[in-house]
């Protein structure tokens, strides 16, 4: 087992939860496992309607937040003024006749960092995909465009001890400063040293079984947010500029 580290920035981001072509376009707090493994199986070329999704199952993921963003709500039309024929089209191959309102909830300025173990073949595959992929990753929607560094590494030998201990912390450290600041993690497989009393358990429907656009379906799968404290000088925002040395190259 293996695996890679990621970073999830830039000005905006949206990880749907519940809404499916509803008025109000939900976001979940944190990356969820059906966008991460929308993002990988983008990058691999694999559409939406084929068979494969299964490849992904074997995989794990750590969601350290590194900040949590500030949530924003914008007010969304598409196809007003315009004759029915121009309108936005439905499910059924006509078209609405009105414009289309939603409210689509974003979160701003938001920075997370994953840790993605799994079989070597796998994250080596998805490494690969990611270096040059086939359709280009986003932040939940297509207009969400992520901020670099985006692949933090390859081949790490134990991603998630590199996530807790080593990769420095998108933050400014809080004044004064103390020893050290809380982080907030969200584990599908949490560490052996985290007490079981510091570990909550959520049950979340975002394991994706299809892609399929019109045979979407998730299952439920258990994520545990835990809190675990950092030491204060791993906060460093300068760190990922472009031009600062890569403390994970």
């Amino acid at each position: 087992m293996s695996g890679l580290l990621l970073r999830l920035a830039g000005p905006l981001q949206s990880w749907g939860e519940r809404s499916a072509f509803t008025p109000v376009r939900d976001s979940a707090p944190f990356p969820t496992r059906s966008a991460l493994t929308g993002m990988f199986a983008a990058a691999e070329g694999l559409g939406r309607g084929e068979q494969g999704i299964e490849r992904y199952d074997s995989l794990h993921f750590t969601v350290r937040v590194d900040r949590p963003g500030v949530r924003l709500v914008d007010y969304h039309t598409v196809g007003g003024g315009f004759p029915k024929a121009q309108t936005a089209a439905t499910s059924g191959g006509s078209n609405k006749g009105a414009a289309v309102i939603t409210r689509r909830h974003y979160l701003a300025d938001a920075v997370f960092t994953i840790a993605v173990t799994g079989p070597d073949t796998d994250t080596q595959r998805i490494a690969q995909a990611l270096h040059r992929p086939h359709w280009a990753p986003y932040l939940g929607r297509r207009s969400c465009v992520p901020d670099e560094p985006f692949l933090l590494r390859a081949h790490v030998p134990d991603p998630l001890s590199e996530l807790r201990h080593h990769v420095p912390l998108s933050r400014e450290p809080e004044r004064p400063e103390p020893d050290t600041v809380p982080v907030t993690f969200l584990y599908e497989q949490p560490p052996a040293d985290v007490p079981e009393d510091k570990v909550d358990v959520l049950a979340v429907n975002d394991h994706p079984v299809s892609f399929a656009q019109h045979q979407r379906s998730h299952r439920l799968h258990l994520v545990r947010p835990g809190h675990d404290p950092r030491p204060a000088f791993r906060c460093d925002r300068g760190a990922w500029r472009r031009d600062a040395p890569g403390p994970c190259e």
